[in-house]
């Protein structure tokens, strides 16, 4: 067992009509975490709430062998054009069931009954991880501080998501 972090890629996401460089705080909020972390981002990006532009990135993504992680925040609720989980899901070769209701019943002691309207969801999409966050900064820093960034950690016992990469491609 190593005493250092073995630092991950991971690519960005922000999902929203209404955000842009100037005013995505939780996907800026998102790097920092990862960089104050020790992993390394690759890219980030800002698309519009449309399944199919979703579904194109994260897709770009999980086929370029340097990325590992994906995280996205945005449309992952219930109204309008939010449809994140219809977009990534169908990637996902194996679903991390316990992540969406380990991020909703965290987040029930932050913002109560509330949480039901989250449709945050991870997977495994080609041997890629990926984590879907609601678009709220608050939501997804609970996400990163709460769940991903320990799981993320290749120091973290007594298991980690991070030592599980090298098999996620195995048959």
């Amino acid at each position: 067992m190593s005493d250092e972090l073995r630092p991950l890629e991971i690519a960005v996401l922000t999902i929203s009509d209404t955000r842009d460089d100037s005013n995505d705080k939780s996907g800026d909020a998102l790097v920092e975490g990862l960089q104050a972390a020790g992993h390394r981002l690759v890219e980030k990006r800002i698309v519009p709430d449309n399944i199919y532009v979703v579904r194109r990135e994260v897709s770009r993504w999980i086929a370029d062998e340097k990325v590992q992680v994906v995280i996205s925040s945005g449309g992952t609720g219930l109204t309008g054009r939010d449809g994140t989980p219809e977009a990534i899901a169908p990637l996902f070769d194996r679903t991390i069931e316990g992540f969406g209701e380990l991020f909703r019943s965290i987040s029930y002691d932050e913002v109560g009954t509330a949480t039901i309207a989250s449709r945050a969801i991870a997977g495994v999409a080609n041997g890629t991880f990926v984590f879907c966050l609601p678009g709220s900064t608050n939501a997804c820093m609970t996400g990163w501080n709460k769940i991903i960034e320990s799981q993320l950690d290749s120091r973290n016992r007594p298991c980690n998501l991070s030592d599980l990469l090298p098999r996620l491609m195995e048959s």
